[in-house]
């Protein structure tokens, strides 16, 4: 299945809608609420547009769940093998506060496994992706004429899991929940000094795969959409994200799109 994708497109399609993103950023925006209470923006619908748009057109037989799209009932879903899972905007919070730490989330997953992942970080213009030879960042991603997977593999850093030096987890901005200081609390018992750092969105992912932290325990709800680029990108770099209870990886295109609490290290 990786072989036919092509990793430069899907990059290109992330920053693409970065743009529009941004584009939005820098006016007075309205914020909405959505049913669930969470804030949409016209930066969520319009990166939302740019990508479904792309990948239909570059990948028109394989299926796009979005956040921001029409979640189809499972008994149509659980056909799908293969889909895009798409986050616009993860990190909607973020963005309406600007802080600049807010995302585009486009994963492709293969019997409820994530295969592919790409993260891309408009306000820092950074790139994180996954394929078959492992998970990479590129810095200043606008910076570089790139025309083939080539030319994007080489101005990118490979990544890896394992931070050296004190121990870190990295927690959610928005959402720290009283089960996520008991977890840090055992880890203090069993690696003494433990540094906490706090990151919003699918950012808290990219920092364990690039060895700058240790792990992101997720004590609170999230959806498939939040985490399966996250992941992708994670076990590329040689790390795993685990049900809390099972230890089992996580798995997409459920009947139900809300995951479990897990654990990312």
């Amino acid at each position: 299945m990786l072989d036919t994708i092509q990793i430069l497109d899907i990059t290109k399609a992330a920053y693409e809608a970065g743009r529009k993103i941004l584009e939005v950023y820098d006016t007075d925006f309205q914020v909405e609420t959505k049913e669930d209470a969470s804030p949409l923006t016209l930066a969520d619908q319009q990166s939302h547009e740019m990508i479904v748009n792309h990948l239909s057109r570059s990948y028109p037989e394989i299926p796009i769940l979005s956040e921001e799209g029409q979640h189809l009932p499972f008994e149509e879903r659980k056909e799908w093998s293969t889909l895009w899972i798409v986050d616009p905007l993860d990190g909607t919070k973020e963005f309406v506060n600007r802080n600049g730490e807010f995302t585009v989330n486009i994963a492709l997953t293969h019997q409820q496994k994530p295969i592919l992942g790409v993260i891309y970080v408009p306000v820092k213009d950074e790139m994180y992706f996954s394929n078959q030879l492992g998970a990479f960042k590129v810095h200043q991603y606008s910076a570089h004429q790139l025309l083939s997977e080539e030319d994007l593999l080489a101005v990118s850093e490979k990544i890896t899991v394992g931070h050296m030096g004190s121990y870190k987890v990295v927690a959610s901005r928005s959402h720290l929940s009283p089960e996520t200081e008991t977890f840090v609390e055992e880890l203090k018992k069993e690696h003494g000094v433990v540094e906490m750092i706090s990151a919003g969105s699918s950012l808290k992912f990219c920092l364990v795969a690039e060895g700058k932290a240790n792990v992101y325990p997720r004590f609170a709800p999230t959806m498939e959409w939040d985490t399966a680029a996250g992941q992708a990108i994670v076990e590329a770099a040689g790390g795993e994200v685990v049900d809390a209870e099972t230890k089992q990886p996580l798995v997409y295109n459920k009947e139900q799109l809300v995951n479990s609490w897990f654990i990312v290290r």
